[in-house]
């Protein structure tokens, strides 16, 4: 099947499952799984902080953060179209008991002014803001300049508020801005990244920031759940997407373009040129509108052995990865023709 549903199906790499079984373990919960130490450590000096912590996925990276940033009863400041917001199932109010105060910036780029004028005062029927949240590489498919980040960054300093990024694609967006990965963490308190998207590691993300706020985060991933015992087999296979897999994103971005070109001929596709940044490809169908139209789409790609996720609010989303080709592009591409006669 070529799965276009998202980068987080890549399978790890013959290497990698070759180091998972050779990987040296300990128990992390004690701190002394030397293959987990080792890529906490890499993680760190990649993205320019004093340390990082390896976690079982995204969301629980995020809402660490939260967890570890906030006080109970807070406000954290965000994009209404952020994955905390979106894709985190509530997760904000459960696990930190915080309130999220979300701001319009449909391409991630939250405005400087509107999050100063958001910032509360001390007046006792207010919650404290705690925390500025940022997104990049976005999961509309944009990428948000450093110069923006450091605007951001600029007005929590002098408001003393930390800021926290998810970069679950914090690789994808330095290859896209063609910058190492800590110039882009260098304007946050805190960075989330996945090893499972895109770069073919089967489970974790990393936490990384001052090492006192990691060491807090250390326990706060006790009280979550979070303690692994003998993840080096994990880290092992984390340690090679971080060495040799953030590398090769360009390769996913060229075949996301060329797969853009390919379904903006199709007649009646229209496809979502500024939001080509990365490795996602958005496209709407408006003869397919209906919800019952784009399942039998998704169910005419299926017949061509492709792999998609239905429409979200009228847009497909195409991700491309790892084990997607140059081949496979054309295959869609074929395939999507196809649908669209079928359908119609």
């Amino acid at each position: 099947m070529i799965d276009v549903r998202s980068d987080t199906v890549t399978k790890p790499t013959p290497e990698m499952r070759q180091a998972m079984a050779n990987a040296e373990v300990g128990d992390d919960v004690y701190g002394d799984d030397p293959t987990v130490n080792e890529l906490e450590g890499l993680a760190a000096s990649m993205v320019g902080k004093e340390a990082a912590l390896f976690v079982p996925s995204g969301t629980f990276g995020n809402q660490l953060a939260l967890f570890t940033w906030c006080k109970r009863g807070s406000e954290v400041l965000l994009s209404e179209d952020c994955h905390i917001i979106q894709h985190e199932a509530g997760a904000a109010s459960v696990i930190a008991g915080v309130q999220t105060r979300p701001l319009p910036a449909p391409t991630g780029m939250l405005a400087p002014e509107d999050i100063e004028k958001r910032i509360r005062g001390t007046d006792i029927h207010y919650p404290a803001t705690s925390l500025i949240c940022m997104e990049n590489a976005h999961s509309a498919g944009t990428v948000v300049p450093l110069e923006h980040m450091e605007a951001v960054y600029a007005i929590a300093q002098k408001h003393k508020i930390p800021v926290h990024l998810d970069g679950a694609r914090l690789f994808n967006a330095a290859t896209a801005l063609e910058v190492d990965a800590k110039n882009i963490a260098a304007y946050t308190d805190s960075v989330m990244f996945c090893l499972s998207k895109g770069l073919c590691a089967p489970v974790g993300s990393m936490l990384a920031g001052p090492k006192e706020f990691i060491d807090r985060a250390r326990r706060n991933r006790k009280i979550m759940g979070g303690g692994m015992r003998q993840a080096g087999i994990l880290s092992a296979a984390g340690i090679l997407a971080l060495t040799t897999m953030t590398g090769r994103l360009k390769e996913d971005h060229r075949r996301a373009r060329r797969l853009a070109q390919g379904l903006a001929v199709i007649p009646g596709v229209q496809v979502a040129t500024d939001r080509l940044d990365i490795n996602m490809v958005f496209f709407s169908v408006p003869a397919l509108a209906s919800e019952e139209k784009g399942r039998q789409f998704i169910d005419v790609l299926k017949n061509h052995n492709i792999l998609a996720n239905p429409p979200e609010q009228g847009n497909f989303r195409f991700v491309t990865h790892y084990w997607i080709s140059d081949e496979d592009i054309e295959t869609i591409v074929r395939a999507c023709k196809q649908a669209m006669t079928t359908v119609q």
